[in-house]
């Protein structure tokens, strides 16, 4: 997988290599973020994160985030997202969109007036007069390992 870079926050990581399904067990009792459980030995299914992550496999792409601006979010600088470009984009969503000749993620605003918003208050909010978006973030993923550096 070669990384095209659009700009400084955004490197395009293409083609999306897609692997014979890997399925690992998914546990049918969910794990308590609060207290803790009884744990389960019950497996419920397989999962394969291909069938979970990529709707349409043809219009979609992994991107790498760079920046800080969408953190509370929890997307941070080297996560990588799932974009799918064929995904209708409605108010709300996060979105991988092109201001000024660079592309940027941001959650999209479209009433009372169209913006692109940041996740971090330490940024401002775009307004664009135009607005060409390359595409709805679907998943992201991120290393909990990374955050402890």
């Amino acid at each position: 997988m070669k990384a095209l870079t659009y700009s400084k926050n955004l490197a395009l990581l293409w083609p999306p290599v897609f692997t014979p399904p890997v399925r690992v067990p998914l546990f049918a009792e969910p794990c308590a973020a609060g207290f803790p459980s009884p744990a389960q030995d019950y497996v419920e299914k397989e999962l394969d994160l291909n069938e979970l992550c990529i709707r349409r496999r043809a219009s979609t792409f992994f991107v790498r985030a760079s920046g800080c601006s969408m953190q509370d979010l929890g997307l941070c600088d080297g996560d990588i997202m799932v974009v799918d470009r064929a995904e209708e984009a409605a108010h709300g969503d996060i979105v991988i969109a092109e201001v000024n000749g660079e592309f940027t993620v941001k959650r999209l605003q479209l009433e009372p007036r169209l913006a692109l918003l940041p996740m971090n208050p330490a940024f401002s909010a775009i307004y664009p007069e135009e607005l060409q978006l390359l595409g709805v973030v679907t998943w992201f993923f991120n290393s909990t390992r990374a955050r402890r550096r």
